[in-house]
Formats: structure tokens, C-alpha cells, sequence
């Protein structure tokens, strides 16, 4: 009997570029952000503190190479034949000048078995001259760019102090995707103001973008940041996901309304137990998507089963 189809899993994904097990290696190349620096704010997002999803490895004293060498013990001992892709992660991994981005970027690329790159950063800080550069790397090596949308909806950037609007996210995927370079995108559900029908609409909103993965996480309150800080004043004005089972039915209603062929990267975020506020779970990534599956198949639920598609538009639209 074949499997049940729910949604576009990512190691598939993987396995149609590569024909042996990857795995991330998340980098801290040491760059900072425009909304933390001055050039658009100081503090950065309300909700940020870069130390929820920096390893052990990752710090900024260490060298590119030196991460990634430290990565690939930590990974094989699990996999000895595993090969990586060098995820440039905390903060805005395009921020910077652009003969610095290519010595960043080679030098992670010329580590025995690193085999692509990921690159994560804001919609606001691709300019053509490093989009070119990169749409020749692309013709090289496997290249996966990631932008951090966090939502759709103007109001909530800017009460989470973004710094960039949705229309900003809009030109920057188009034109980072005409160049045919791999283009993600980041979002987080629950985000003040936010009701569950708005982010089950945002998720029509981004399938009208040529997007090939997305990745969604639950808003998540971490000591020392201001957003932490609004809370204790004004918990009245959060909705946080105490009860895993009504984020796990939103997530269902989201990927229902997604575009067939994007490829949901993950659905949750764990953050260190001594930063996290809430909510806390106490689950793992994978058993939280094995509870999201086991849902699916009792609702019969699927990726993009509220879509269809919108000749008008030449992609699939929201009903």
C-alpha cells in the first residue's frame, strides 16, 4: 500500500540533490544586523536572542573552518559517511561587503565534505552586485538562500521592530528566485496581534511567492528580550501555544493551506531550557512531527488540500 502523502518532507527534498545523507552545520560568521547596529534601529527583533539556536561549536572567536571541523566531529559519529552543507545562521549573513561575503562563503566551501551552502538572512539586505555573485556560485555548488519573513503583515513588523516591510519580502524572493538560486523562507506563528485566521491566511499570501521551502516556528518568549519584557507588562496582549495540541491544529490548517509543492522545513523551534520563558513542551523536533503526522492522518489533512490553483496567476492560489 503506498504511504499516505501528508507534505513535502524535507530530507526528501534533499535526496533529489544528493544521493548520501546531509546535515547542517550552523555557522556564526560574526556579522551583526542593520536593526542592531543603527543603519535601521538598535536592539534588533523584539523577539531575538541569538544564543536560542547558536551550538556549542558556533562561536564568533572560532574561525569558519574551525566551526565546521568541530561540526563534523560532533555529527560522525552517528553518520562517518555524512557530508555537509555550512549554514550561515545567526544574524544577517549578507551584511556585509562583498569580497568579505566571498571569503566568508569560499571558505566554508573549501572544508572536506561541505557540499553547499545555506545562507540566512533579511529581505532588506540583498543587493544585486552580492545576487549576481551568488547566482554564479549557485552554477557550483548547492545554494539554499533564507529569508527571514517572520509574517506578512505590516502592523506586526513593525511592532516587532523588523525594520523591513512585506513588500520588501515580495522583491527580494522574486528577484533572488529569477536567478534560479533555491529561495526559503522563515516565519513565526503566534506573533502578537496575530489571530489564528490571520496566519492561516498568511500562508495563501507566501504560496503566491516562488519559494521553495518555508520554515514556521512557534513564537517562543526568551529571557532578555524585549519582547520578553512586553509580556510581564502586558500578558493580555500575547497568545502564547501552553497547549501543544492547538499549535499542532494550527500547523495542520497552515500546511492545508500551502502551496503543493513548497517543502515545509520544520514546524517548531527549540530553544535552551534556561532561556526559554514559554511555552515549554518538553518535546523533540521529531516527536512533535510525529504527533503533527499522526493528526493529519485523523483528520485527513494534506499539503495544499484548501488550494487550487489560479490560471490568472500561473501558480496556486488561496480559496
Amino acid at each position: 500500500m503506498a504511504q499516505q502523502f501528508l507534505y513535502n518532507e524535507f530530507p526528501l527534498f534533499l535526496k533529489r540533490y544528493f544521493p548520501y545523507k546531509v546535515q547542517k552545520i550552523s555557522l556564526n560568521a560574526g556579522f551583526t544586523c542593520p536593526n542592531r547596529d543603527g543603519t535601521k534601529g538598535q536592539g534588533g527583533c523584539t523577539y531575538c536572542n541569538n544564543q536560542t539556536f547558536n551550538p556549542e561549536y558556533c562561536r564568533t572567536e572560532k574561525t569558519i573552518k574551525v566551526q565546521l571541523e568541530e561540526g563534523k566531529r560532533f555529527f560522525a559519529h552517528k553518520y562517518p559517511e555524512m557530508k555537509y552543507l555550512a549554514y550561515f545562521q545567526a544574524y544577517t549573513n549578507t551584511y556585509a561587503g562583498l569580497e568579505s561575503l566571498k571569503r566568508k562563503y569560499e571558505e566554508a566551501l573549501s572544508v572536506d565534505d561541505v557540499v553547499g551552502l545555506v545562507i540566512g538572512t533579511r529581505p532588506d539586505c540583498m543587493p544585486d552586485e552580492l545576487l549576481q555573485y551568488l547566482e554564479n556560485l549557485n552554477r557550483q555548488t548547492f545554494l539554499l538562500v533564507e529569508y527571514g519573513i517572520e509574517t506578512t503583515c505590516d502592523e506586526t513588523l513593525k511592532r516587532i521592530n523588523r525594520g523591513h516591510t512585506y513588500a520588501d519580502t515580495v522583491e527580494t524572493v522574486q528577484r533572488t528566485a529569477a536567478r534560479g538560486i533555491l529561495t526559503g523562507g522563515h516565519v513565526i506563528l503566534g506573533l502578537p496581534g496575530e489571530s489564528h485566521d490571520d496566519m492561516v491566511s498568511q500562508a495563501g499570501v507566501l504560496s503566491e511567492l516562488p519559494l521553495t521551502t518555508l520554515k514556521m516556528h512557534q513564537l517562543q518568549l526568551i529571557r532578555g528580550t524585549r519582547m520578553a519584557y512586553e509580556y510581564e507588562q502586558n500578558p493580555a496582549g500575547f497568545h502564547l501555544f501552553n497547549d501543544v495540541n492547538e499549535y499542532i491544529e494550527l500547523v495542520i490548517d497552515y500546511i492545508e493551506h500551502l502551496r503543493p509543492d513548497i517543502v515545509p522545513e520544520r514546524f517548531v523551534s527549540q530553544s535552551p531550557r534556561e532561556l526559554l520563558i514559554a511555552p515549554d513542551w518538553g518535546l523533540k523536533n521529531y516527536e512533535f512531527t510525529a504527533r503533527v503526522q499522526k493528526r493529519m492522518k485523523e483528520r485527513g489533512a494534506y499539503q495544499g488540500r484548501m488550494y487550487k490553483f489560479s490560471e490568472k496567476k500561473g501558480i496556486f492560489a488561496g480559496q
